[in-house]
């Protein structure tokens, strides 16, 4: 990983921003998304200067909280549902329910059937991941990994087994729990901290972390940096300090990234370094006054790359998104806001400075919007997050 670079928290002013301008050593599957991240990278090279105009189409209707959604290739999408614990695929215009435990995904509040990732060696072997309430054996629930295998058709999905589990949960409250395969295979997990105030500062806790992985053993990645620990848990840690990570992306140039809700103020964009402290201590009790970032408690804490500032307007899931038709687009940051029913773009330097932010109109007419998630060519996907049936996975790329 590299050296730990702090830059400073940056606000938000909304109001200016609208309509403004140890494991066995990876395979060469596991290494198969570099190629893919070389060619974002020759793309933003040679992004335009003007932020095009934006057309929304509503893809795939009639949904229900709609957490993560991904492309199968081919044209075809896979999505979850918290709620209803659902896996859907879509093409062409149809969706089809893939043959899937839901009675086995514990549903509470924040909780459901959450992240979802599709493995880049898809074609041949057929893995998905999905993070989700579970039920343990004695009664009780947590958050989980599992790995599945869906059949050629897509319509049925088989268990593997579970790669990492144990996530603290309490009344489904901050549950995270968003998924990203990384460049080098490994598998990336953020978490949420359980509403439980010491969660986030315990690194034998796997809550209020982002976790690092084997996606095919489910051992702790081989660089995390407690990996010599002798306590289980520890060793799958890559960061921690963190309250409710809803999203995870890596940019072209290989850093990794987290969106994370707030308290009633200071949701974060994090850059995220091996090892690091994000600072978020909310103690005694669960006391959200404090800050997001608490440089008073010892050693050195990050901060955040971004900040709403006061108040929340609720960040969840997001993505860096790429294309040359993209404009001014291509290489941003797209951050989903709840609260605020939009979507942000920040533009970030190569150190990991903001530069500017862009919140278009266009997409200031759905909701709350849950997450963004990068899609083929000049093509990206946004889902809604209003419930009772109304929501929406909606395609966006540039108007032809």
């Amino acid at each position: 990983m590299r050296s730990l670079v702090l830059g400073p928290v940056t606000a938000l002013t909304l109001g200016l921003t609208l309509g403004l301008t140890v494991a066995p050593a990876p395979t060469q599957a596991q290494l198969a998304p570099q190629q893919h991240t070389q060619q974002h990278a020759h793309q933003a090279k040679h992004q335009r200067a003007a932020y095009p105009v934006l057309q929304v189409k509503r893809l795939v209707t009639g949904l229900d909280h709609p957490w993560d959604v991904r492309s199968l290739g081919g044209g075809r999408l896979i999505y979850t549902q918290r709620d209803r614990a659902t896996l859907t695929t879509w093409a062409h215009g149809r969706k089809h329910r893939v043959k899937f435990p839901s009675s086995s995904v514990w549903v509470s509040g924040e909780t459901g059937l959450m992240g979802l990732e599709v493995d880049p060696a898809y074609a041949s072997n057929h893995r998905i991941y999905t993070c989700q309430g579970g039920i343990t054996r004695s009664g009780g629930h947590d958050v989980r990994v599992i790995a599945w295998r869906l059949n050629a058709k897509a319509t049925k999905a088989t268990r593997i087994k579970q790669l990492v589990g144990g996530f603290p949960t309490t009344s489904g409250r901050h549950g995270g729990c968003r998924l990203l395969i990384a460049d080098d295979g490994s598998l990336l997990v953020g978490t949420g901290d359980a509403a439980t105030g010491t969660n986030p500062e315990n690194t034998t806790s796997l809550g209020g972390k982002t976790l690092r992985l084997n996606r095919m053993t489910g051992a702790p990645w081989p660089s995390n940096p407690f990996i010599s620990s002798t306590n289980h848990n520890k060793r799958y840690v890559q960061t921690y300090g963190h309250r409710n990570v809803q999203g995870l992306s890596q940019r072209a140039d290989g850093s990794l990234w987290s969106i994370e809700q707030g308290t009633y103020r200071d949701d974060e964009v994090n850059r995220l370094r091996n090892g690091g402290d994000y600072g978020y201590n909310p103690v005694p009790g669960y006391n959200e006054s404090v800050p997001m970032t608490d440089q008073s408690l010892p050693g050195k804490q990050i901060g955040a790359a971004w900040s709403s500032g006061d108040p929340t307007i609720a960040t969840s899931g997001g993505g860096f998104v790429y294309g040359v038709g993209l404009g001014a687009y291509n290489g941003t940051l797209a951050v989903a806001a709840l609260k605020a029913e939009r979507v942000l773009f920040l533009t970030f330097s190569k150190a990991g400075k903001l530069q500017r932010v862009k919140v278009p109109a266009a997409l200031r007419q759905f909701g709350r919007i849950r997450t963004v998630v990068d899609g083929p060519g000049s093509t990206f996907f946004v889902t809604t997050d209003n419930g009772s049936g109304t929501d929406a996975i909606l395609r966006v790329r540039p108007k032809r």
